[in-house]
């Protein structure tokens, strides 16, 4: 035991260091409080009666009727509880305090690549804080992208298992590959795992390209053959995730239209283009990388409320007549209106950049001259590829290649997270850099003039930036003018002082990157001093490990803290209270039936907060049902369509006076209630037709349905009498039990979102067909007679999905358990 100890003594240290800074870093968590974190806010309403029916039943349902009129919950909260990668995940986010977890994870496993790489432990840890304390992390974790922050986090054992594997041992490389990309898979964000994979699609063909050339590729088949196996394995035990992932993903917005209109534009199923590139990352941004903060960082008016800033003595000194509160009043007047603020870069609105380092960046450099391994090629490959991919429509030559082409790419918006994958490149060879110079055989001096110039390309651009900003830059947004034209007519067409506000802005600007880039030049400049000091061996490399990891972290802390400090903290019990009911929410609260709310004091379809409270029409999610979506295009976007309220059983509307800003709530006497019986039906051709139809239309009297679904309706029988009536009796998210009498067969509506997809109809205990009705709802004819109709949701995706999670589970920790054994097998007989 001591002899062990002794062995991985250095690793311990390292480790509990890294527990260290976490708790130092995010210390407000010794106080009880967590970050305050808006997604997740968000998402607490969105999983409010999911957690209620599982505190009730002990199990979550698998649908929701919170939002957008029901959904399934595969993408907000279910259990997968035969899936072992769920209980691995919980270890990660449970253990640790929010978000202490996430960052000891993106910590730990990018030192065990390192090590795997066999980077010295000192300099394995400098590499693990560069990548972990990246700023787009940071700003992961504060705005509450918790599963995009975790998908990141096993990035590098992901990569550092499979290089196990294509090093020679295959049975621990491939277990523990399974072990992490099915971790990677449970962390349930498909666009990270994505793009990962396109990465290592580009390491095993420099891999391939290796071992043709030096004739070894059976060894490469080999090691081939137990990757796949892993990939195997690892999709076995997300069998039920990915299966109603998938499933799911075709119905949703991120699936074909079904609308002939919506699809002129022959793009393919998938986001818009418009959509998919909203979020691209600027070409000149790329230079945050080095200089954080070049083009103003996260969208704020932080800086410029300050009074020494440029805008501030402007407005102070012709607006405000010196009143600070009225200034700072003015200012945030000027960025809500005029978007006047101090990021200036083309994106919609930012939360922070992407900031690697100055010192990493500069090793980078530093690794592109000196590292001889073929790492290099696939780090560069992968750094030039997507950035021009996160350029998106900034740099569409690339992007729409592979939006056009490559399978499943355009399904995904924000393409300039991919960058998140170049923030595991860039400190990968930046650090190899100096395992190179540490193992080199190349003449000291060499050493030192590659590593001058280095310092020269990075140091020097930053240098440049901090005496003369404006060589390369404009600090200003692409439709400046107009800014300054808008503004001069809000100001009576005073163009003197719309163009001295413009001027003032675009100095601070200036002034906020002139600052920052003379920061990265005196840490690069620190940095060279380290590396130069360790190349000439006027310091032990254990020394210079430990100063450039200070380094690095002391650099990376301090950008990372304008994202994500004790500001962001707060006690869990206002977490848990955030929403504060409102008197309306309070009335309606005392309806206890099973009904719909409609709330227009909100964003009503892209915010969740009155999902915390009532089953509503709107809500928050990424990837709501396509027909839903549609339905809120075309008959809300415009104008509000009432008849199309009725059929979704919208009880109650909630508005706000413009006045004085108080909440009114008013009831819905047109509502139609859970079922009921229609006099007839209206057949169309297609979806087209069905939405033109429901547009203005009688869904109490008619329904309105797709001629595809005749062969289930036998219109010989078919009529209505004013004696049939339909109620709900039992409601469960899962389950829905209905009575209904009718003298003779009827057609009846229900006020339910149609999904094909695992909801079954049984009359009397005798499953029966269902169709689709009003473009989103659920409809059937059912027999005459007194009957029960019951609902349930029964998707085989996630059933028969589980078991098999729970054999590929059962079977991974066999593997890894024979892999350990090898392992120790190897060592005793070494």
């Amino acid at each position: 035991m001591n002899n062990w100890f002794n062995k991985n003594g250095i690793h311990l240290a390292i480790l509990a260091a890294f527990v260290v800074i976490c708790f130092v870093y995010f210390s407000p968590v010794l106080q009880g409080k967590a970050p305050a974190q808006s997604d997740v806010i968000q998402s607490k309403a969105m999983q409010k009666e999911i957690m209620e029916y599982k505190e009730k039943d002990g199990k979550g349902p698998l649908w929701t009727n919170q939002m957008f009129g029901g959904m399934p919950a595969y993408q907000i909260w279910v259990e997968y509880a035969y899936n072992g990668a769920t209980y691995g995940i919980a270890l990660i986010t449970k253990a640790f305090p929010n978000p202490v977890g996430t960052v000891l994870l993106l910590l730990v496993g990018a030192y065990f690549l390192f090590i795997t790489l066999k980077v010295n432990p000192w300099l394995a840890a400098a590499g693990a804080i560069a990548f972990a304390f990246t700023t787009y992390n940071f700003v992961l974790i504060a705005t509450g992208h918790s599963n995009k922050a975790l998908a990141i986090g096993f990035f590098a054992p992901i990569v550092a298992s499979i290089l196990m594997t294509l090093r020679g041992r295959y049975l621990l490389g491939a277990s523990l590959t399974a072990l992490f990309l099915a971790l990677e898979i449970r962390a349930n964000h498909v666009q990270m795992t994505y793009y990962l994979f396109l990465a290592l699609l580009i390491l095993v063909g420099i891999e391939l390209y290796q071992a043709y050339k030096n004739k070894t590729l059976p060894g490469f088949g080999k090691s081939i053959a137990y990757l796949a196996g892993a990939v195997l394995l690892a999709v076995t035990i997300n069998a039920s995730l990915l299966w109603t992932t998938s499933e799911y993903a075709a119905e949703t917005n991120r699936g074909k239209s079904n609308l002939s209109a919506d699809n002129s534009n022959k793009e393919k199923a998938g986001m818009s283009k418009d959509y998919a590139y909203a979020w691209s990352q600027g070409v000149g941004e790329s230079f945050t990388f080095l200089i954080p903060n070049l083009y103003g960082g996260a969208t704020g008016i932080d800086e410029l409320v300050k009074p020494e800033s440029h805008l501030y003595k402007a407005v102070s000194e012709n607006f405000s007549g010196g009143d600070p509160a009225q200034t700072t009043q003015v200012i945030q007047q000027l960025a809500g209106s005029f978007n006047m603020q101090e990021y200036w870069g083309e994106k919609p609105g930012t939360s922070g950049g992407y900031y690697f380092g100055a010192i990493v960046c500069f090793l980078y450099i530093f690794g592109l001259f000196i590292v001889k391994s073929r790492l290099k090629w696939w780090t560069l490959a992968v750094t030039i590829l997507f950035m021009l991919l996160s350029f998106g429509k900034n740099f569409p030559l690339i992007s729409d290649l592979f939006y056009d082409y490559f399978p499943l790419y355009n399904k995904f918006r924000a393409v300039e997270s991919i960058l998140a994958v170049v923030g595991l490149m860039v400190p990968l060879l930046a650090f190899l850099a100096l395992k190179e110079a540490q193992e080199s055989k190349l003449e000291q001096k060499e050493l030192v003039k590659k590593l001058s110039i280095s310092a020269a390309i990075t140091g020097g651009f930053a240098l440049i930036v901090a005496i003369a900003p404006t060589l390369f830059f404009s600090f200003k947004t692409s439709n400046h003018a107009d800014i300054v034209q808008a503004l001069t007519q809000a100001l009576q067409n005073d163009a003197a002082a719309a163009q001295k506000l413009a001027n003032a802005l675009v100095e601070d600007r200036a002034a906020i990157a002139r600052a920052d880039a003379f920061r990265a030049f005196l840490f690069i400049v620190i940095g060279y001093a380290i590396v130069w000091a360790f190349i000439t061996k006027k310091l032990n490399a254990q020394l210079a490990f430990g100063l450039l990891a200070f380094a690095v972290l002391v650099d990376m802390w301090q950008v990372d803290r304008k994202y994500l400090n004790n500001k962001n903290f707060e006690s869990k019990s206002a977490l848990t209270n955030y929403f504060q009911p409102r008197d309306v929410d309070n009335f309606i609260a005392g309806d206890k039936d099973y009904f719909r709310v409609y709330d227009q004091s909100i964003n009503t379809f892209s915010d969740a907060s009155t999902s915390n409270f009532h089953k509503t029409v709107g809500g928050y999610h990424a990837a709501k049902l396509k027909r839903f979506d549609e339905l809120i295009q075309h008959q809300f976007s415009k104008a509000v369509n009432q008849d199309v309220l009725d059929m979704l059983n919208t009880r109650y509307f909630i508005t706000q006076d413009p006045q004085n800003g108080s909440y009114k709530m008013s009831r819905n006497a047109t509502a139609l209630g859970n079922a009921w019986i229609v006099k007839g039906v209206q057949f169309v051709k297609n979806s087209d037709e069905e939405m033109k139809a429901i547009s203005s239309f009688d869904p109490r009297n008619e329904a309105i349905v797709d001629e595809r679904y005749k062969p289930l309706m036998n219109e010989k029988n078919l009529g209505a009498d004013p004696t049939a009536f339909i109620k709900l009796e039992k409601y469960h998210p899962d389950y829905m039990e209905y009575s209904y009498s009718a003298p003779r067969d009827v057609v009846a509506v229900f006020s339910e979102v149609y999904y094909d997809k695992g909801w079954n109809m049984y009359v009397d205990g005798e499953q029966k067909p269902y169709f689709r009705a009003d473009y989103i709802l659920r409809a059937a004819q059912l027999p005459a007679g007194n009957h029960k109709v019951e609902f349930k949701f029964e998707p085989k995706s996630y059933y028969t999905g589980e078991k098999i999670s729970l054999a590929g589970t059962v079977l991974l920790l066999i593997c890894l358990g024979f892999a350990g054994y090898s392992e120790s097998k190897k060592k005793k007989t070494a």
